[in-house]
């Protein structure tokens, strides 16, 4: 891993969009969307989303959380905008809000919430270093600060997993 400094970037640069109709193969027997397939386009946006910001190869390295605010309906458009808010050396940070929207009315509301995190790599599939985020506006802002917090929280949460996994890995 190279220690040359990257220019850093806007957040604007990585923010992605993508909307999908909910339609029944989609929903459970609530009508609903499944929570598995929103896991799989928040998952999806967030790798498209780290790679726009690192123009490389990336891989999750862990999905941070996932918050459901809001049942998302069969007939609603599902809407997912994200961003990298936060990075640190080879890893990024990807913010990704979800919407569902009635487009009869018009009616929109925030559905969820997620932060994932990425890990860049190069060619020869090790970690790279990624440019420095830069936030502009106020939400930018607001969700760059709190990174350091998170990956501190992260990390104490991995370091618990290992242990777990240590201690109790094995079926008996």
């Amino acid at each position: 891993m190279s220690d040359t400094a990257l220019p850093k970037k806007l957040i604007r640069a990585s923010r992605t969009t993508k909307s999908s109709f909910v339609l029944p193969s989609d929903t459970n027997t609530h009508g609903t969307l499944f929570g598995g397939k929103l896991m799989a386009y928040i998952d999806d946006i967030a790798a498209i989303t780290a790679s726009k910001h690192a123009r490389s190869a990336v891989v999750t390295a862990s999905a941070d959380s996932i918050d459901f605010l809001s049942p998302i309906r069969e007939g609603e458009v599902v809407s997912l905008e994200s961003y990298v808010s936060w990075t640190h050396n080879t890893s990024m940070e990807v913010f990704v809000k979800i919407f569902a929207e009635n487009v009869l009315t018009g009616k929109k509301k925030v559905c969820a919430t997620s932060f994932l995190t990425f890990v860049a790599l190069d060619e020869n599939s090790k970690p790279a270093k990624v440019p420095e985020a830069i936030p502009e506006t106020k939400e930018e802002k607001y969700v760059h600060d709190g990174g350091f917090d998170r990956m501190k929280a992260r990390k104490a949460r991995r370091k618990n997993s290992e242990k777990m996994a240590s201690e109790f890995g094995s079926f008996s």
